[in-house]
C-alpha cells in the first residue's frame, strides 16, 4: 500500500501522507502543521514527567519525508516551537544539525499562536517567518482555520482526530485530514501533541492516518 493518498482539491493535486503531512507536487512543497518542537523539553522544565527524544524522533521523520519526495520547499503551517522553554540548548542543537543536513531546502514558517509566544526560530536556522496567509497556487496556507475570500485554506491548529466505528474500548481514534468546501485541516505532525475529535460535516471528507497508510472514511 502506498504511504500516501492522492486527492484533487481546488483544482490541484495534493498527496496526503501517512506521516501526517501534505506533499504538493506542482510546487515541490512539503507542508507540515503543528510540529511543536521542544514541547517535551518545555514540560520537563515545568517539572512534568514526559518522554525524552520526541524532537529527535520528529526530525528523523522529516528526514525520511525529505528523502522520499522531491521537496524544494518546506512550509510549516504554524507552531514550529512550542513555548519559550523550547529554546533549550539540546532542542536548538538538534534543530541546527537537522537544518545543516537540508541546507538546500527553502523553509518557511507561517506564525501560529505558539510561535507568537515562543518567539521566532533562531536566525541561524535560516527559516523565513511570515504572518498568515501565504498564497500558493489555489491555496491560502494558514495556521488558523479561518476562511479566505479567494483561496482554499489549508490550516493546522486544531490537531484533528477521528473516532472510527466501534463500542467502548474498541473504538479507534486516529489522526486525520479533514477536507471541507473552504477550509481543510492537516493533522498535527508532532508526536507529542494530542488531538481534537472532529465530526464529519455535510460536503466534507475525512481521511484517517494509521499503520503507514491513509484512507477515506465512509
Amino acid at each position: 500500500m502506498r504511504p500516501y493518498l492522492s486527492i484533487e482539491l481546488a483544482g490541484a493535486e495534493l498527496w496526503l501522507l501517512a506521516d501526517k503531512a501534505v506533499y504538493y507536487p506542482a510546487e515541490h512543497a512539503l507542508l507540515i502543521a503543528d510540529a511543536h518542537f521542544g514541547k517535551a523539553a518545555a514540560y520537563r522544565r515545568l517539572g512534568q514527567p514526559v518522554p525524552h527524544g520526541t524532537t529527535d524522533d520528529n526530525l528523523q521523520r522529516l528526514d525520511k519525508l525529505l528523502a522520499a519526495y522531491d521537496c524544494r520547499r518546506l512550509i510549516f503551517l504554524g507552531d514550529f516551537l512550542h513555548a519559550p522553554e523550547s529554546h533549550a540548548p539540546a532542542t536548538l542543537s538538534a534543530l541546527q544539525a537537522w537544518r545543516e543536513r537540508h541546507s538546500s531546502v527553502a523553509i518557511t514558517l507561517i506564525r501560529g499562536n505558539h510561535d507568537k509566544r515562543a518567539g521566532d526560530p533562531p536566525a541561524q536556522l535560516n527559516i523565513h517567518v511570515l504572518p498568515e496567509p501565504l498564497l500558493l497556487g489555489p491555496f491560502a496556507l494558514q495556521h488558523e482555520p479561518d476562511p479566505h475570500p479567494s483561496h482554499h485554506v489549508l490550516a493546522g491548529h486544531v490537531h484533528p482526530a477521528y473516532r472510527l466505528f466501534g463500542k467502548g474500548r474498541q473504538r479507534l481514534r486516529l489522526p486525520c485530514f479533514y477536507v471541507q468546501a473552504q477550509v481543510s485541516l492537516l493533522p498535527a505532525f508532532g508526536a507529542f501533541t494530542g488531538g481534537m475529535n472532529i465530526e464529519r460535516g455535510e460536503n466534507s471528507k475525512v481521511y484517517v492516518v494509521g499503520d503507514g497508510a491513509v484512507w477515506e472514511t465512509l
